[in-house]
């Protein structure tokens, strides 16, 4: 198991920094792949449960989102929400009516779906077009992997009190403070690294960096109990097979949805 992890690993980093450096529509691609393939597995999740939601318009809409990111960032959300909104209802009123009784709740998995994955993952995009946004998604994406990190080795050497233990029973409460300890200090080491490769003029700190990653340290581990909460109520173990050793690709931007987002808005509001 972990020598297919570190095997995905070593293949798919070099081609997805290489595309985080190159931007644009390059890595809006990229976006688009991990948003609907995502999607795509969250359907699937719920369909396992014996659910019924729209299994082509929850991924077509999550892209739809990316899609308008990329094109005119925030501009494009109000028309695109409304008729996702009204497309994905008129859906399920004509699965009522040919007899599905539960397209009341098939409805609300959907449009759940389609914003959680669409309306979240494109703040990617976001994230990637702020000045200095290259240095600020590497910061952001970095803080929640270091967390991890620091959660999974120190929860491994010391764990003793169950953080969540319907959830995600595994972690503990040591690993998580762990995971806010080295996710702070790595962050806010990374930030030092990027402020020289940066130069004089960049907005980039160090308290910068140390406060980002203490705040996506404390929060983003909600995205992966999130994750967790749709797979224990259908009895799924993994989103997909389809990443070795790995899972799904929902498995895998579990957290991120949670840290582009938050970021976005520490970068934008308190930055």
């Amino acid at each position: 198991m972990l020598a297919k992890r570190v095997a995905v690993v070593a293949v798919a980093l070099p081609i997805g920094l290489v595309l985080i450096y190159l931007g644009g529509w390059a890595f809006a691609l990229l976006v688009a792949l991990f948003v609907g393939l995502a999607a795509w597995e969250y359907v699937q999740i719920f369909i396992k449960g014996g659910y019924k939601p729209a299994r082509i318009l929850v991924p077509l809409g999550a892209l739809l989102l990316v899609v308008g990111r990329v094109m005119d960032g925030f501009d494009s959300a109000p028309w695109m929400i409304t008729l996702l909104i009204l497309i994905l209802m008129g859906y399920h009123l004509v699965a009522y009516e040919r007899g599905r009784d539960q397209s009341g709740t098939d409805f609300g998995i959907s449009l759940a779906g389609t914003f959680y994955m669409g309306w979240l993952g494109a703040y990617l995009i976001s994230l990637r077009d702020l000045p200095e946004g290259l240095y600020w998604i590497l910061l952001v994406l970095s803080a929640v992997w270091i967390a991890d990190s620091g959660a999974y080795f120190i929860g491994r050497a010391f764990g003793k009190h169950k953080l969540s233990p319907r959830l995600s029973p595994k972690k503990t409460w040591e690993g998580y403070l762990g995971g806010v300890l080295t996710g702070t200090i790595g962050t806010a080491l990374l930030a030092l690294l990027f402020m020289n490769l940066a130069g004089p003029d960049t907005t980039i700190a160090l308290w910068k960096g140390a406060l980002l990653g203490l705040i996506l340290s404390v929060l983003t581990t909600l995205g992966d109990l999130g994750e967790s909460m749709f797979k224990r109520q259908v009895g799924v173990k993994d989103s997909s097979n389809l990443i070795p050793g790995h899972g799904g690709v929902f498995d895998r931007i579990d957290s991120w949805l949670w840290a582009v987002a938050i970021g976005y808005y520490v970068i934008v509001w308190i930055f």
